[in-house]
């Protein structure tokens, strides 16, 4: 599954725990982090933090429109959050505080409220902190420590891990998202309606296999929506769609909430720079250091990297930069393709082309006419993700690891170095 999603490798050798990550929604907490004083004042919304056990944000965000009675278009966050986990994160909402306040969510909570002044946006937020327990490990407690002080004390000197995009970006059961994200830059809706809403996977749940499977066997649009269960909320929202406008694929997408699509073209984007970032790997290139024709993301406000003013490494800045790097107040980057990126040069200028031409694919061709939102501009992302707070030891008859990451970096991407173990297996429990 992992190679189907550009990650084929590891960045630490010594054997792993093993184990099985999220038994209980409490063995996967993740806190995130706001810099919400540039969001508040007299404004007319509001910012609520919102804790929350087993609710992907998505779903919960269609929870909340419909217990408010408004659009989704009216609720805004900053991170995507697993399901199976116990998070707290921010929410923003274009409606009148006491209407929040009566409304009753399962496993939800909102435990403050602000006035702000305007909405959040998708990266709003600056970290995120986890506290994680692995369970059922291959060698018990004792030998399972002695591995992790291995590998802990690797990546601290290192500095971070691999930034793959985690198997969770494309789906951890059904892994299509960046396909239909492919579908969609090419412009074949049909294509990308069929990946998402048909596709039976033999890991899904017997009865939306057996839905998909129908469809994908009869191409009955409105018998099929009978056999889709209501947790496929959004595959039903484009099959309704379908049905009301028979043949018209881009209105059945359409249907979807903005966000979902946007998240295709990223998921697609993510395993190009997976796939490069492999291959940089595989040549021996540094993660944590700098070679002529790198470029090199500065340290900006919260020491998130600024995608805004990359530097190109030649011979005159390379001991320079790579100092700024071995640091900390600089980042080696790779692209997330777009109209606008600009491939690196030396070696690993030539990985990036080289990955590109192997997927059919020119930096211009990530837009969507017939859906512009969906063009994307293209950015930059550091190759190695920073790692604060490492600290590792038994609880509760399990292996505990806490830590805290820059946003857009994935907790399970530094728990497979732990584990030695492909997410597919890790996440038994989920």
């Amino acid at each position: 599954m992992e190679k189907k999603v550009g990650i084929d490798r590891f960045m630490v050798s010594s054997p792993g725990v093993g184990g099985r990550l999220k038994r209980y929604p409490e063995d996967f907490i993740v806190e995130e982090e706001l810099d919400y004083d540039r969001f508040l004042g007299d404004g007319d919304y509001i910012l609520a933090k919102v804790w929350s056990r087993n609710w992907e944000t998505n779903r919960l965000i269609r929870q909340f429109s419909r217990a408010l009675g408004i659009s989704r278009e009216r609720i805004k966050f900053s991170g995507t959050k697993d399901k199976r986990a116990v998070t707290t994160q921010w929410i923003s909402f274009d409606v009148e505080p006491e209407r929040l306040n009566k409304i009753h969510i399962k496993d939800v909570e909102i435990c403050e409220i602000k006035k702000a002044i305007r909405l959040l946006h998708l990266g709003a937020h600056t970290r995120n902190r986890f506290k994680i327990i692995i369970r059922d490990m291959d060698k018990g407690i004792d030998e399972s420590k002695k591995r992790a002080d291995v590998i802990g004390e690797e990546i601290k000197e290192i500095g971070g891990f691999p930034n793959w995009f985690g198997v969770q970006r494309f789906g951890t059961i059904r892994p299509i998202t960046h396909e239909v994200g492919r579908a969609l830059i090419e412009g074949d809706f049909k294509k990308a309606f069929y990946i998402y809403v048909a596709n039976p996977m033999d890991k899904e749940n017997e009865i939306c296999r057996e839905a998909r499977q129908f469809l994908e066997d009869t191409n009955d649009y409105r018998e099929a929506l009978k056999h889709y269960p209501n947790r496929l909320t959004f595959e039903k929202t484009a099959l309704q769609a379908l049905v009301e406008n028979p043949g018209d694929y881009q209105a059945a997408l359409s249907a979807l909430p903005n966000n979902l699509l946007k998240m295709f073209i990223h998921a697609h984007q993510s395993y190009i720079f997976n796939k490069i970032l492999s291959m940089r790997m595989e040549r021996g290139l540094p993660l944590k250091d700098v070679v002529e024709g790198d470029m090199v993301l500065p340290s900006g406000k919260h020491g998130l990297p600024n995608t805004d003013t990359p530097v190109e490494i030649s011979s005159r800045n390379l001991e320079k930069s790579s100092k700024m790097v071995r640091e900390g107040k600089g980042y080696v980057s790779a692209p997330l393709f777009g109209l606008d990126s600009e491939f690196s040069g030396g070696e690993q200028g030539e990985i990036e082309r080289k990955v590109l031409k192997e997927e059919g694919f020119k930096r211009r061709d990530f837009t969507v006419p017939s859906m512009r939102f969906l063009s994307s501009k293209g950015t930059r992302r550091p190759i190695l993700a920073s790692v604060d707070d490492l600290k590792w030891g038994d609880e509760a008859g399990g292996l505990m690891l806490s830590f805290s990451l820059y946003k857009g970096c994935y907790a399970t991407c530094l728990l497979r170095e732990f584990m030695k173990l492909p997410s597919s297996k890790a996440h038994l429990y989920s």
